[in-house]
């Protein structure tokens, strides 16, 4: 058989019918005979050539669609904020996808497994860290940040995402939202006001929240 001259291709299609049946019949009803099925002509070991698990393709799939709608990456080109109001403005934007949130609340109980967890926590490194130290350094110059701690509270804002899982730290919708203010009133101490009532609203929208 000729070897595949375009493998993204392939990687491409493998990810569009995952997502499409992890959003139809749920991550957990989804077999990797199904989405072979779905993709006509491919044969389980194709997608073995490229995804170890089904793990690996949902992990690959919250990056395909972090890059492909950016929320640091537009708010980056807005003149009319400052370094804090960009930072208000990606939370928001990100909240706005109903697939990303969909998504997300498939991903929940994959969390549970140490490896899964890992991973989420290795990506969420090395993809968001920069930009949140990059929008915090910015509102220090600007003025609307007030932190000797760019770095630091660029790696905090990751780790609170963790801390906000109820399958990573069990908690019922109260408990979680006692945690949310806590991370609030946190950062406001820090200097870096950054959740607000309007951020609030939008987070609660996350399967966390529910």
């Amino acid at each position: 058989m000729a070897r595949n001259k375009y493998p993204e291709v392939t990687v491409d299609k493998i990810l569009e019918a995952s997502q499409r049946l992890f959003l139809e019949k749920g991550y957990d009803n989804t077999t990797i005979q199904d989405i072979v099925d779905e993709l006509g002509g491919l044969t389980k070991g194709a997608i073995y050539h490229h995804f170890k698990s089904k793990e690996e393709i949902m992990d690959a799939l919250g990056d395909k669609m972090f890059f492909s709608d950016n929320p640091f990456e537009k708010v980056k080109r807005r003149k009319d904020l400052n370094g804090l109001e960009k930072m208000k403005m990606a939370i928001l934007l990100n909240q706005s996808e109903e697939m990303k949130i969909k998504l997300t609340e498939q991903a929940m109980p994959l969390l549970k497994n140490p490896r899964v967890l890992a991973g989420m926590i290795e990506s969420n490194r090395r993809m968001l860290c920069p930009y949140w130290q990059e929008l915090i350094e910015e509102g220090q110059k600007d003025g609307s940040i007030k932190t000797q701690y760019a770095k630091e509270l660029a790696e905090f804002l990751v780790l609170t995402d963790i801390w906000l899982i109820p399958s990573v730290f069990p908690g019922d919708k109260e408990e979680i939202q006692r945690r949310f203010r806590c991370i609030k009133e946190m950062l406001e101490k820090m200097g870096l006001p950054l959740l607000d009532d309007e951020i609030e609203n939008s987070v609660s929208r996350l399967p966390y929240f529910e």
